[in-house]
């Protein structure tokens, strides 16, 4: 398994101020039929990584998880990354304990990235995805609360090297891409 820096009750916190805040001040899935939750119901090549650590905040006998583990070297991860990471599908899309869900759900739509004088922004998550986001698509004005809380969140997640190279070649792929 990979070694991460973040503390279990780092992610606790991290969990805690996430829950205080939505992008939008109603429920974004009523917009789409939670697409992103529902998207790949059927489908187990779907879901999400784990951040390094953030598997310490989840049981691997919960009811609503699927888990998986992968060769970090067998996938497209940072070469800092050498071992195990887990993959999490949503076995009750799109019904799932809120206050649980992984931390890319939680900041999704946005996503951290570091430009090339090492300054951390949020932009659109533009990963290519199976479904349209309505708030990616019409760029709908996410509530500043859940932009700061967004962003603090990634900064202390970044202390981590393994989640700053992440974050690092996340960013190189998206600038390669424009």
């Amino acid at each position: 398994m990979i070694k991460s820096t973040i503390r279990k009750s780092t992610y606790q916190a991290i969990y805690r101020l996430l829950d205080l805040v939505s992008p939008v001040p109603f429920d974004c899935g009523n917009l789409c039929n939670a697409a992103c939750c529902n998207c790949g119901n059927d489908d187990e090549d779907l879901g999400i990584y784990l951040l390094p650590g953030e598997d310490k905040l989840h049981l691997h006998d919960e009811s609503w998880l699927h888990w998986s583990s992968e060769k970090a070297e067998d996938f497209d991860f940072p070469d800092s990354w050498k071992g195990k990471v887990y993959f999490v599908r949503c076995k009750t899309p799109p019904i799932c304990p809120r206050e649980k869900r992984p931390m890319q759900c939680r900041t999704f739509p946005l996503t951290p990235h570091i430009d090339d004088n090492e300054v951390l922004s949020l932009v659109w998550n533009d990963t290519a995805l199976p479904y349209e986001c309505p708030l990616i698509e019409e760029e709908f004005p996410l509530d500043p609360k859940f932009i700061q809380a967004t962003y603090t969140c990634w900064k202390h997640l970044i202390r981590d090297p393994l989640i700053y190279d992440l974050v690092k070649q996340d960013s190189k792929d998206r600038d390669l891409e424009e």
